[in-house]
């Protein structure tokens, strides 16, 4: 199953009408060979999966958009609901296969695919699962966009996103989880909330693990470039580092919360993925915590991914920022690495 956004084939027998239909001017010369296309693929047509796709198209982010899943019934239904929609959209040629041939020279490949828990299952089980799973998705991408830069969202996406540059044999610039970006915009909108202003205005970062060992950087958030902890002091206003505490916990179950509504988290991880998207092709240098490798950063010695603050663009992970760590906010983000090391330990690639 292979079917594009657009198809000028209309004539008697499969003849293409394009060239009757439009009329060429004179004096014309083939398009600049330094023109961009850009193309992004995702893997894995669920409900993550096509929310990412839907933000990529309404915010005009590729001109060929490649989707893969395992299911090609579905895989077929939801590429023909896309196209139809061709009409509302900025024109993006749409491709969908079962074959990851469909991927080749991809710019940014984004894996949403994953297995789920079965009841009763543990984590571990589930993990090695996915792990196989993912022996059969990274090979393929690696082989027909082996200049592309990878990104994994599915879940636990830390150890997923160190599986995903092992094997694909990537340079570690090029492999980046969407780790803490959607956390750390939640923190920001609650911050926000509380002090009732635009969440835009917040600098705030969630870092370390994208689940419960994740560390709140309370001493950098700043809302309008004021340091709040230390406006806070020289104010001598006091506030209950519980209050602190509470807000990051919120931060943690607020996905439980969404699921536990609607079943499953969509349209914020779908934002989350097009924004860096745009971040790393328009090579916009914007920071986000997204998980890199963080081997040798504030005294991790294990080779994990986890999320930090990073400079990304075209290339991928350009550099992660020398943030100023609490000594308690250092050990945790050690900590939180530790968990992910434990978990790595276990499972078999």
């Amino acid at each position: 199953m292979h079917k594009s956004s657009s198809n000028s084939s209309l004539g008697p027998g499969g003849l293409d009408i394009a060239q009757s239909f439009f009329k060429p001017i004179i004096n014309t010369a083939p398009p600049s060979p330094t023109k961009r296309h850009t193309k992004i693929s995702v893997i894995g047509v669920g409900n993550v999966g096509m929310a990412i796709a839907q933000t990529i198209l309404t915010q005009d982010l590729a001109d060929e958009l490649a989707l893969v899943d395992a299911i090609p019934e579905k895989l077929r239904g939801e590429m023909l609901d896309l196209q139809h929609a061709a009409a509302f959209l900025p024109r993006t040629k749409i491709l969908a296969s079962v074959d990851y041939g469909v991927t080749a020279g991809s710019d940014l490949c984004i894996v949403t695919a994953g297995a789920r828990q079965l009841p009763g299952e543990s984590r571990l089980n589930l993990l090695q699962r996915n792990v196989s799973l993912f022996s059969k998705i990274i090979p393929g991408i690696a082989k027909y966009s082996p200049d592309c830069i990878l990104m994994v969202v599915s879940n636990p996406v830390d150890v997923l996103t160190y599986v995903a540059w092992k094997l694909s044999g990537f340079p570690s610039n090029r492999v980046v989880g969407s780790g803490t970006n959607l956390d750390s915009s939640r923190f920001r909108f609650l911050i926000a909330d509380h002090l009732d202003v635009n969440a835009q205005d917040v600098q705030a970062y969630i870092v370390g693990e994208h689940g419960d060992s994740s560390v709140a950087l309370w001493s950098s958030i700043s809302v309008g470039g004021v340091p709040i902890l230390s406006f806070l002091e020289k104010q001598q206003i006091g506030y209950e580092k519980v209050t602190l505490e509470n807000i990051h916990k919120e931060v943690v179950h607020s996905a439980y919360e969404v699921i536990s509504l609607k079943g499953y988290t969509s349209w914020a991880i779908g934002y989350s993925a097009a924004n860096l998207a745009r971040s790393l092709l328009r090579d916009q240098r914007k920071i986000h915590p997204v998980s890199v490798l963080a081997k040798g950063f504030y005294g991790i010695e294990d080779e994990v991914f986890l999320s930090l603050p990073a400079l990304l663009g075209r290339g991928g992970i350009m550099g992660v920022t020398s943030i100023h760590l609490t000594e308690e906010e250092a050990q945790k983000l050690r900590d939180s690495a530790k968990t992910i090391a434990e978990v790595q330990s276990q499972m078999v690639i």
